[in-house]
C-alpha cells in the first residue's frame, strides 16, 4: 500500500479523485487504485441511489437564496471524515442532502428547509434480547439512555446491522439498515429493531450469531443525524 507523503502545498490527503482512494491508518494516509467492479449493486442499494439521485434534483430546485443559508448552516455541522478536530465542516449541499435521506429513512422524504445544526445529546445504546416473532422476523431490543436530554422523543435510532457466523468478522457491504419502531422516548428508553427475513438477508440459519453495527440518531425535526457508533454483541436465536 503506497503511502502518502505531505509537501509544502498539500500536507494531508482523504477522501477519492481519479481512480485513487487516499485513507488512513495507525495516523498515517496511504493510497490505493480503485477496484473495478461490475457489481451492479443490490436492490437496496439502487434504491439508495435513486434517493440520492432525488436528493440532488430537489438541491437545484433551492434558492440561491437558501442556498446560501444552507452553507452557512454547514459551518457548524461536524465533518464525517478527518480531520476531527474540531477544524472541519461540510458544504451547505452535503447538509441538504443529509437531511433529504434522514427524513426519507424517517418515512417522510420531502424538500427540506434550512434549518441550524444543533448538537446532538449524549446517548448510549445497549443490547438487551431478542425474540423470533414468528419464524422469519427477528425482534432485537435495545436499551437506549441520554445525558440530559429534555426532548428524547425528537431523536429516533437508526442502526446498521450485518450478522455473521460467531466470531466472524464484518463485511461492510453487507450491513443493512434499519428503522426502530418507534422513537425515542424519556428516560432508559427500550428500542426496537425488526429485521424480516433474517436468515435470507445474509443467507445464514444459525442458532447463535455476531451481530456487527453502527447506529445513529435522527433528528426528527431537522433530519440531521449524528457520527455513528459501532456496536458489536452475541446472541442466540
Amino acid at each position: 500500500m503506497p503511502r502518502f507523503k505531505p509537501s509544502i502545498l498539500i500536507a494531508d490527503c482523504w477522501g477519492s479523485v481519479g481512480d485513487l482512494t487516499f485513507y488512513h491508518m495507525d495516523g498515517k494516509c496511504y493510497y490505493k487504485k480503485k477496484p473495478q467492479c461490475e457489481f451492479k449493486g443490490t436492490a437496496s442499494q439502487l434504491e439508495q441511489l435513486e434517493v440520492h439521485r432525488r436528493a440532488m434534483a430537489a438541491w437545484r430546485t433551492v434558492s440561491q437564496t437558501q442556498q446560501v443559508i444552507w452553507h452557512e448552516y454547514g459551518k457548524g455541522a461536524p465533518s464525517h471524515k478527518p480531520p476531527f478536530d474540531g477544524t472541519s465542516h461540510i458544504s451547505g449541499q452535503n447538509l441538504f442532502v443529509s437531511a433529504y435521506h434522514g427524513f426519507y429513512a424517517l418515512g417522510n422524504e420531502h424538500t427540506p428547509e434550512p434549518q441550524p445544526w444543533e448538537k446532538f445529546p449524549i446517548d448510549a445504546l445497549e443490547f438487551t434480547s431478542c425474540v423470533r416473532p414468528n419464524s422469519d422476523d427477528l425482534l432485537l431490543r435495545f436499551r437506549l439512555t441520554f445525558e440530559n436530554c429534555p426532548s428524547p422523543e425528537r431523536y429516533h435510532l437508526l442502526i446498521k446491522i450485518q450478522l455473521t457466523n460467531p466470531g466472524r468478522g464484518k463485511k461492510p457491504g453487507k450491513m443493512r439498515n434499519f428503522l426502530a419502531l418507534a422513537p425515542c422516548s424519556a428516560g432508559d428508553s427500550t428500542a426496537e429493531v425488526l429485521i424480516k427475513d433474517y436468515r435470507g438477508i445474509w443467507d445464514l440459519d444459525l442458532p447463535e450469531y455476531t451481530a456487527h453495527c453502527k447506529y445513529v440518531l435522527l433528528d426528527r425535526q431537522t433530519g440531521y443525524r449524528n457520527i455513528h457508533t459501532p456496536l458489536k454483541f452475541s446472541f442466540s436465536v
